[in-house]
């Protein structure tokens, strides 16, 4: 193979490693919209706790956690594939990825915030392990996940409250 033809590679294979993070990410934020939109209405109804952040502020909120999931998987999957827990570590975003637009169902879908706190601990238990193998293979997206565990502590602690008040 010559220099120029490992070029020409190089933009594909980022283009194939920038459409590979975007898909999940993307089908997760569907999936979670087409589960939360809806379930507005009931979702109002509820009691919540004085900490319960105004409305506005999840969809930036989520903007940008996802931008940083996309992110940290696109750094991921630019690693080569032969490298130790690189196979774990994309297992293990699939996973996160997948609770992550299922809380949305079981919680808003399902109007049980129970299930959503099941979920969530499921997916609290996910992005730790994510984060952790994500880091071993590059600290950048290691970190990227932090923010996204943090909102996700808080949203189980929101959920918790939720179910405690009704």
């Amino acid at each position: 193979m010559t220099a120029a033809t490992e070029l020409d590679e190089a933009p594909a294979s980022r283009r194939r490693a920038a459409t590979m993070a975007l898909l999940p990410v993307l089908g997760a934020f569907l999936l979670g919209n087409l589960a939360t939109f809806p379930n507005l209405p009931w979702y109002e109804t509820l009691n919540k706790p004085a900490f319960n952040p105004p409305n506005w502020l999840f969809g930036p909120a989520w903007t940008v956690l996802y931008l940083l999931m996309a992110w940290a998987f696109f750094r991921v999957l630019r690693l080569p594939r032969g490298r130790p827990g690189r196979g774990a570590a994309i297992a293990a975003f699939l996973v996160q990825i997948a609770l992550n637009a299922g809380w949305s169902w079981a919680f808003f879908a399902a109007h049980s915030p129970l299930l959503g706190l099941i979920v969530i601990a499921a997916l609290l238990v996910a992005i730790t392990a994510t984060l952790i193998l994500f880091g071993r293979l590059d600290r950048v997206a290691g970190l990227c996940l932090a923010p996204y565990l943090a909102w996700v502590g808080f949203a189980a602690t929101l959920d918790g409250a939720i179910l405690a008040l009704n």
